[in-house]
Formats: C-alpha cells, sequence, structure tokens
C-alpha cells in the first residue's frame, strides 16, 4: 500500500501524481465510489487521485512477481475538515499473464480476514471487475493512518520499542497463520499440500526462461540448489502438516504499526498470497537475519545476525520463540535450512527475471509499458538498481548454499530465560510453558495485582457493609473514584479484544476517533485471561475495572453487531463507565436452558418494536446506573426453531417496564448490582434498535457468549487462587488437636489435590482462550464448554475446603469465601447449566470417534 524512508512517517505522505500509464477517467471512479462504498460523500468539494510510488531507495522487491506490482492510489474526498481516505488497488494496464495481478484475489481474502478473524487488515468496501469503468478491475479499501518501517534495523527508534516492534511483527504473521481458512470461506483460495514443490518448479522454469540464448548466463550453482532442495523438500510439505494461508512477502515493511503505539494495525500487499507451507513466510520473515538485500546496492551484505544486533532487536533465535508462542506452532530447527534456502532460491530467481527484462529493454527487445516501469517516478536510478539485481541474484545463490553447509543455522531448541514467566504458579519460571504471558501481560498484570492490594482488598468490608445496609441500592462514593484510578492507571476495559475493537473503530472513524482511548490494550482473549483471573479474586474488582458481568458481554455484542449510532448511543457510555447495563433472556415461566422455550414476544409495529413477557436474573437491572438491556425475545412464532428470536435494545426508562423484585443468590442480592426480576408490558421500542435483524438472535448470543463464558471461568480461577491463598493462611496460623492444621496430614493431602486441579483447569481455560482467538467462536465451541463445566467445579471444591478449614467463619460474612463459593455454584448454571455444556461435549466426541 504504502512506503516509507524513515520511522514514524505517516502513511499519507508518500504520494505523486498519478503517472501516464497508470491514468484512468476520475469522474467514472467517483460515480462507482458514490454508488458503491458505504459512506462515501457525495457532494464533495474535493476529490483527488495520487500515486503512491516507492522511493529509489527503499529495500522494496524490484517490481516483485511478474514484473510490475498492481498500482496503489489514494484517493481523498470531502469538504473542508471532512475529508476522508480511501486507497485503490487496481490491475495494471495492458496485457498480462492470466494468473497475475489478481486484485479479485486480493480483495477476497482481505474480505474474509476484515470480517471473520482478529487478523489486523484494511477494511475493503467493494471490487469492481468491470473494465469499463476505470480500465481495469479494481478494489476500494480503507486508508490506515500509521507507520511503515522500511529499515529493519530500525534506526531512530529507541531500543526498548525495537524489541516491541519485533515482538508485534511475530504477533502478527502468528495471527495471520492461526486463520481457519475452512470457516472463512477460503477453503479453495489455493492447493495446501506439495507448496514448496510446486513454487521450486515454478520459480526454477522461470529462472531457466530467463537464462535461455541471448539472456544471462546460467549459474551452475543455481542448479546444484535446486537439486538440494528438491531432495530436502520436508515431509510436512507433502502431507500439508504445516499449511494454511500464506502472505507471500511478509516483513516488517509489508505492515502498518499504530501511529504511536508499538503494535500493527493492518498487513498489506496481498498479491501473493495463497494456501501453503507457512513456514516459508516465517523464514521468509527472517531473510534480513541473515542476508541484507539493498536494491541501490550492487551486492548482497551480511544480516543483521553477522553484521551485528542493533540494541534492543530482537535475535532470529527469540523472534522465532515469540512467533511460535503465539503461534503454538512447533521449534523449527529440523527444517530451518530448507526454508531460509528456499526463500534465497526464490528470490534469486525473481532477481534473474528483473535482470533480464532490463536486459531486453537495453537492447530495445521489450514494450514501452515494462520501461515506464523500471524508470517511474521519472527516477533514472532504477535502471541501475534492475542492473544491480543480476549480481545479487549470484550472491544470494552461494548465500544459500552456504546457510546449508552451516552446523549453527538454528539451535535445536529454543532459548530460554528470554522471556519472563507468569509469577502466579513456579512451575513455569524457566520461561518454557506454552502460555507463559507476554511482558505487556505481565506488566499490567503486576498492575493489577498492586491495585487489588492497596485498593480493592482494604474496601471489600466497606463495599460489603453498604451492601448490607438500608442504602445498598446505592452507590459508593468510593467505587466511582477507584473507577477514575483505574483509568489512570491504563487498567480499563482492559477485556475488549482486539478484533471487536478494530470493528467499532472503523464504524466511529467516519464520525471521530476521540474514543478510541476507551478500547482497552488491544488483548486477544489468552492475553486478558491473565488478568482477568486477577480480578476474579475479589467480587468487587471486576466493575471497578469496567469489566463485570454483564456489561462485558454487552458491549461484546453491541462490539461484533451494533450499527454505528448504537455504538455511539450506547456502546460509548458504557465503555466510558457512565451507565451500567443488564441481559434479559431467562424467564421465570419456562426452562430457559433451552432458549427456543423463551416467550416473550417482540412484534413490530409501524416504526417500533412491542415488547411483552417477563424476564428474570436481569443481572444488572438493579443498579442504579442501569440504563440499557439487551432483550432476547421472539419476533416470529412461526419461523424455524433457531430463527424466531432476536435481540434489542431497551431503554430502562421505557414507559411499561417495571423491576417487580431483586432475586438472592443463596442469600445474597450482590446489592447495588442486583439480580432482577422484570415485566415488560407493551413496551414501545425504536425499531432501529434490533440488532443485526430479525431472527439473529441465536447467532448474536454464540457471539457473545463464547467471550463471556470464558470471562466467567478466568474469574473462576482467581476466586480458586483467593480461597487457596485464605485457607493456607488459615491452616499456618490455627491449631486443633495440638498443631498447626497445616501439620495434619490430611490437610496437606488435600491441599496437594487441590493445586493440581486448579493448575489443570487453568490450563484448560488458557486452552479455550487460545482456541476462542485462533477459531472463533464456533471451532471453540468444545473446549468452552470443557472450561465452563470444569471451573465452576473446581472452584466449588477449593473454597469447600477453604471453608472447612475456616470453620464457622467460612460460611459468615466475615470472609469473602461464602460469597465466593455462592458465585461460583451459580455459574454451574448461568451461561447454561452443566447438562447441556456435556452434551456438547459428550456430541463433539462421538463425533470424532465416527470419522475415524
Amino acid at each position: 500500500m504504502y512506503r516509507q524512508l524513515y520511522m514514524g512517517s505517516s502513511t499519507g505522505d508518500l504520494v505523486t501524481r498519478v503517472q501516464s500509464a497508470h491514468r484512468f477517467d476520475h469522474d467514472a471512479l467517483f460515480r462507482y465510489a458514490a454508488d458503491n462504498v458505504s459512506g462515501f460523500p457525495t457532494n464533495p468539494s474535493q476529490f483527488t487521485v495520487s500515486q503512491v510510488f516507492i522511493h529509489s531507495s527503499s529495500r522494496r522487491r524490484p517490481e516483485f512477481g511478474h514484473g510490475q506490482s498492481n498500482p496503489t492510489f489514494l484517493i481523498q474526498v470531502g469538504s473542508g475538515s471532512a475529508l476522508k481516505r480511501y486507497v485503490l488497488r487496481k490491475k495494471p494496464p495492458g496485457k498480462l499473464l492470466e494468473s497475475a495481478h489478481a486484485v479479485d484475489r486480493e480483495f477476497q481474502v482481505l474480505r474474509a480476514l476484515g470480517e471473520h478473524t482478529q487478523v489486523p487488515v484494511p477494511k475493503v468496501f467493494c471490487l469492481c471487475n468491470d473494465p469499463t469503468v476505470i480500465g481495469t478491475a479494481f478494489y476500494i479499501m480503507e486508508f490506515m493512518e500509521g507507520r511503515i518501517f522500511i529499515d529493519p534495523k530500525l534506526p531512530n527508534v529507541a531500543p526498548e520499542r525495537r524489541s516491541a516492534i519485533y515482538r508485534a511483527t511475530a504477533k502478527a504473521l502468528a495471527s495471520l497463520h492461526s486463520a481457519d481458512v475452512d470457516a472463512i470461506g477460503l477453503e479453495k483460495y489455493g492447493r495446501r499440500a506439495n507448496y514448496c514443490k510446486r513454487q521450486i518448479d515454478r520459480w526454477f522454469k522461470q529462472y531457466l526462461a530467463s537464462t535461455s540464448e541471448g539472456k544471462p548466463e546460467r549459474n551452475p550453482k543455481m542448479f546444484e540448489l535446486v537439486d538440494w532442495l528438491r531432495k530436502s523438500i520436508p515431509a510436512e510439505d507433502s502431507t500439508g502438516a504445516t499449511s494454511g494461508l500464506v502472505h507471500g512477502d511478509f516483513r516488517i515493511d509489508n505492515l502498518v504499526f499504530h501511529p504511536s503505539e508499538d503494535r500493527v494495525i493492518g498487513i498489506i500487499d496481498w498479491e501473493l498470497s495463497t494456501l501453503g507451507n507457512q513456514m516459508c513466510d516465517v523464514a521468509y520473515s527472517c531473510m534480513h537475519y541473515i542476508v541484507n538485500v539493498q536494491l541501490d546496492q550492487e551486492h548482497v551484505s551480511e544480516g543483521l545476525e553477522t553484521a551485528g544486533l542493533p540494541e534492543g532487536i530482537l535475535s532470529m533465535p527469540e523472534f522465532l520463540l515469540e512467533y511460535c508462542s503465539a503461534s503454538g506452532k512447533p521449534w523449527p530447527a529440523a527444517n530451518w535450512k530448507f526454508y531460509v534456502a528456499f526463500s534465497m532460491f526464490r528470490a534469486a530467481s525473481i532477481y534473474t527475471g528483473v535482470y533480464n527484462r532490463w536486459l531486453m529493454v537495453l537492447a530495445g527487445k521489450f514494450c514501452r509499458a515494462i520501461h515506464v516501469v523500471l524508470v517511474m517516478q521519472g527516477n533514472a536510478s532504477a535502471g541501475e538498481r534492475a542492473r544491480n539485481t543480476g549480481a545479487q541474484a549470484i550472491e544470494l545463490v552461494e548465500a544459500a548454499l552456504g546457510y546449508i553447509a552451516r552446523e549453527d543455522a538454528l539451535p535445536e531448541n529454543p532459548p530460554s530465560g528470554k522471556r519472563d514467566a507468569s509469577p502466579s504458579y513456579d512451575s513455569l519460571v524457566d520461561g518454557s510453558g506454552r502460555f507463559v504471558p507476554n511482558r505487556k501481560v505481565l506488566e499490567l498484570r503486576q498492575k493489577l495485582i498492586k491495585f487489588m492490594e492497596t485498593q480493592i482488598y482494604p474496601m471489600e468490608s466497606e463495599f460489603s457493609k453498604l451492601a448490607q445496609s438500608d442504602m445498598r441500592w446505592t452507590v459508593h462514593p468510593e467505587e466511582e473514584r477507584l473507577k477514575e484510578l483505574a483509568k489512570r492507571e491504563g487498567l480499563w476495559n482492559l477485556f475488549v479484544p482486539v478484533d471487536s475493537a478494530a470493528r467499532a473503530k472503523r464504524e466511529l472513524a467516519a464520525v471521530d476517533n476521540k474514543h478510541d482511548q476507551l478500547f482497552g490494550e488491544g488483548l486477544t482473549n489468552l492475553e486478558y485471561g491473565y488478568l482477568c483471573e486477577i480480578m476474579g479474586r475479589s467480587v468487587w474488582a471486576p466493575q471497578v475495572f469496567n469489566c463485570g458481568a454483564p456489561d462485558t458481554g454487552n458491549m461484546e455484542v453491541i462490539l461484533r453487531y451494533g450499527n454505528r449510532e448504537q455504538i455511539s448511543e450506547w456502546l460509548i457510555p458504557l465503555l466510558e463507565g457512565k451507565i451500567r447495563s443488564g441481559f434479559a433472556m431467562t424467564e421465570p415461566q419456562v426452562a430457559s436452558s433451552d432458549a427456543t422455550n423463551i416467550e416473550c414476544s417482540i412484534r413490530r409495529q409501524g416504526d417500533s418494536y412491542v415488547i411483552n413477557g417477563t424476564k428474570w436474573w436481569t443481572s444488572g437491572a438493579m443498579d442504579p446506573r442501569c440504563r440499557v438491556l439487551i432483550l432476547m425475545g421472539k419476533t416470529d412464532f412461526n419461523a424455524p426453531k433457531h430463527k424466531q428470536q432476536s435481540m434489542i435494545l431497551v431503554d430502562m426508562r421505557t414507559p411499561g417496564i417495571q423491576v417487580k423484585r431483586p432475586l438472592t443468590v443463596f442469600g445474597f442480592d450482590d446489592a447495588p448490582h442486583g439480580h432482577a426480576e422484570i415485566s415488560f408490558e407493551n413496551v414501545i421500542v425504536p425499531a432501529k434498535n434490533i440488532l443485526l435483524g430479525e431472527g439473529r438472535g441465536f447467532e448474536i448470543a454464540q457471539g457473545r457468549l463464547g467471550p463471556g463464558r470464558l470471562h466467567h471461568c478466568m474469574r473462576l480461577i482467581g476466586a480458586a487462587e483467593r480461597g487457596m491463598e485464605l485457607m493456607v493462611q488459615r491452616a499456618l496460623s490455627r491449631k486443633t488437636f495440638g498443631k498447626f492444621i497445616a501439620q495434619h496430614g490430611s490437610f496437606v493431602s488435600d491441599l496437594a489435590k487441590l493445586r493440581v486441579e486448579l493448575e489443570g483447569t487453568r490450563l484448560l481455560v488458557l486452552e479455550a482462550a487460545d482456541h476462542l482467538d485462533k477459531f472463533g467462536n464456533k471451532k471453540a465451541r468444545g473446549i468452552l464448554a470443557m472450561a465452563k463445566v470444569a471451573a465452576p467445579n473446581m472452584a466449588l471444591k477449593v473454597l469447600d475446603t477453604a471453608m472447612q478449614v475456616h470453620g464457622a467463619a467460612g460460611v459468615s460474612s466475615d470472609t469473602v469465601l461464602a460469597h465466593l463459593w455462592a458465585t461460583a455454584r451459580t455459574l454451574r448454571i448461568a451461561d447454561g447449566p452443566d447438562e447441556v455444556h456435556l452434551g456438547t461435549i459428550g456430541k463433539l466426541e462421538l463425533q470424532r470417534a465416527s470419522k475415524l
């Protein structure tokens, strides 16, 4: 999309006027965009089209592929300060190879990733295959304001930020490689098996075509390299074990980073993407460690490994460890030489082709169009750079053979001691565990622990006193103070998933960007798991960080499924913590574990819906700050049973809503939060409040309950840890029958068994979070169900034992144990009873067995 010459530059700066070889009808483009791009200004005072160019000193490939890249253009349209920017990618003009410059494939992969995954990509708006509009096929996508780093050494970047940028790069590649192509409609995007074999044949054929009679001399060592590659293709390539979505040109200068934060917001240039062996992407992304190819230099020079790593930049093993940890892939030492040599071979073949085309231009044998490409932007050095590729191709072959001969290409095992381990359990202090949190998460975790110890725990008794007083349905003033403190500490809205935040930001971008700071820290579900656990140690903590149920689930619904108006009206106040919400699904007259039983009606009446029915266990509805409910009811009682239900946003102040009573959980009414029974009698709600559309209720519920269920499980890990902590302290301080409780053999045995079960459940919950990140709710439903069954049952065992150790104090309100136990017991019913989840697990197990 765009290229910059130095760090910190804006992606929109590097443009020029449209070159003559790529001019097209701008009026036709405007008419098409106005008709096909949502929100495109239809009566602007300004409409300009500029061409994005590649500077001669860039290490960009020399027209990578078949001679020239798909031209890229910046569109600016609007009036005054309300100027919008878009990016256009089009096929080049002239006769092209059939498989080259397939902008429809670029559009396909970007749309699939943007709509169904958290892979950071630009949002695409429309694809035009009609050549009569501007001469060739094209598509339009969003403009991403950010930074692009051309030089992998990251000059002028602080050392600590270099490390963060490299970690973000590895994480972006892992995110891309974790995309489930079958689930997002890319199952036919390419052939998965034998990718390397086909690529070797393809590029060697091109090499031969570029070095036949009258062309550059053939290099005997290229034949030696090809022979070794063909004999060394890993078995995983033919079986498809390492197959998936492949970018084809993944490296740091094909990433757009946030304007100020060291995280990737966009992976660009998908021209070579397909399905294939993902390890080729990994090796290609590491090429700068091994060789340094600068197109304005005649020779290939040493890579960072040999020339010396600038301070702060990860070593290649450290970078690979980041990738493997984030993607769940095994350490690649066994076949690493092959993948690196393959990357150099491919580059050498491409460079030979460029060199041959340059010679043909000199000889007057090539068409004027290609000559224009080589000297694009009027830059005469383009031809000199093309000449350099001849020598560079030869040197790349030499480098590949040299790398093959190395004994120390990559350590057999990943580096140890390079990553911080979680302080929550000592078994992973060597950093070797798969789910060891990264530095960013560890820092947030330590801040949370400190906040809990200094701010939350000391206030628990005060919050509890208010909750048991005549003023219990009011908010303690200290809670609001703690919320403001949490915001200042950067501990606010940590639950917001990075993919959902990206969608909401895109919806709001047309309005303004002033709310970007409300979307948390851009964490994955796995990363949030380490933090949510800490919050779960107190029944009062989650709401202080704006991470409490049901608000998190409701905000997730609006993040994922709300339109721009719904996001502005309801989501932003929720993210700000100005209001709270409730979720109204369960009904007293039916078994609501089967949501098809729901009887509450949502009838369309003109521009409104009329709601009638009764709901109970509407958590949050008793809170004086509760302003909106997400209600699930039936819009069509005659539709197929899973298409009858819809979800709608209901303002709590709407006439006809009556809060009948608060409900108690083992005697706890959880004031001021509460669980309400509510009647809806002819409640009139604007039709615009429907979420996603009629009949989409089950679809939304499944999207909501993936992260929501898991948040409960994460918090239960924390509740169990709090129980273990209080239990041990009690056992070490109280004596029975002449010795401390901790000295009784039965207690020691019980304690050990509980620790084993707690750690096993923690890993199950983290695994479920990892699956949720990689595969989405549907694919992860089995392991989510397992976590949902295991976590509350484990927590109940721990808390029950802790109460037993405390004796009478354990069942009183003098400790937090009874309240934590009551919450854990409730969660064996909330979000689906154990029996429902066990049914899911069992059915999936039988399905798996039937396929063997």
